[in-house]
């Protein structure tokens, strides 16, 4: 042991001599090369820290929180997108300093949801959801479909009067409960079958009077004559002619049933519908 240490020892004293006799230039390069991981992790460790402070210091709840699916946020789209959190915000007449508005665009999920990207867009949305912290999901119909397939969402006439739900009477989108209880198999080529066979029906998610338990889970925007149609986040649904259950694809918002006051979505809405409603 106490051979190690002179050894150990003698070491150290010969490191300490040959660097007291290093230029200044040749102590910084010394250090850099024998160092520069542990600064580069001591830096980032700082980062986080701070940036976790500021953040905790400045964090303010969410009065609204809609997360917009796959939205295309290119050019003048983002610019109109990014304004409608203030705007928002002065239409509901919320309180910018006790809350805070985020009509969030960053979110995108590919069709076949596989890669890490997707994986942890859909962990931050479940994990949100279950805190109650997202008030609204913007998607096409079939991503919109497959959360509501998963009983994601309020069923709107449950929620909402006749009168408050007038001026979008028109716009419902149902889903078929009964589809809910269906058994897709216990293997997995039985649910894929199930699936794909979900995929191929004929559905018209307008029409109630089609299916056997219907459910307003949502509603349809249109691409044109609000706020969010007109913004063009959208428009590339249209224009590549997407379809879903033998119909066209359309802009759809929901509520998730984590939401405790869904009434704020709805003032939303009329936000975005304001003057065409």
């Amino acid at each position: 042991m106490s051979s190690h240490n002179s050894v150990v020892e003698e070491i150290r004293a010969q490191q300490k001599k040959a660097f007291a006799a290093m230029t200044p230039k040749e102590k910084l390069a010394y250090f850099w090369d024998y160092y520069k991981v542990h600064t580069i992790a001591a830096v980032i460790v700082v980062v986080f820290v701070i940036s976790f402070i500021n953040s905790y210091r400045s964090n303010k709840p969410f009065a609204f929180y809609a997360i917009l699916l796959n939205a295309d946020t290119s050019g003048d789209h983002a610019v109109t997108a990014a304004a409608w959190d203030e705007a928002f915000m002065e239409y509901a007449g919320i309180d910018p300093e006790a809350y805070q508005v985020n009509i969030d665009t960053s979110v995108s999920i590919s069709a076949d949801g596989g890669s890490q990207y997707d994986v942890a867009n859909r962990q931050k949305m479940a994990a949100m959801m279950q805190a109650g912290d997202i008030h609204a999901i913007v998607a096409d119909t079939e991503t919109f479909e497959g959360y509501a397939r998963l009983e994601y969402f309020y069923d709107l006439n449950t929620v909402f009067t006749e009168e408050e739900l007038a001026p979008y009477a028109d716009l419902l989108y149902y889903t078929d409960g009964a589809a809910f209880d269906e058994d897709t198999g216990d293997t997995l080529e039985d649910m894929e079958a199930a699936q794909e066979a979900v995929y191929n029906s004929v559905i018209d998610h307008s029409n109630p009077s089609s299916m056997e338990k219907p459910a307003a889970v949502g509603i349809r925007i249109p691409q044109a004559g609000n706020k969010l149609g007109d913004s063009g986040c959208y428009d590339y649904i249209a224009e590549r002619g997407y379809t879903f259950q033998g119909y066209p694809s359309e802009i759809v918002i929901g509520i998730p049933l984590s939401v405790e006051s869904p009434k704020i979505t709805l003032q939303f809405l009329d936000y975005l519908f304001e003057d065409n409603t």
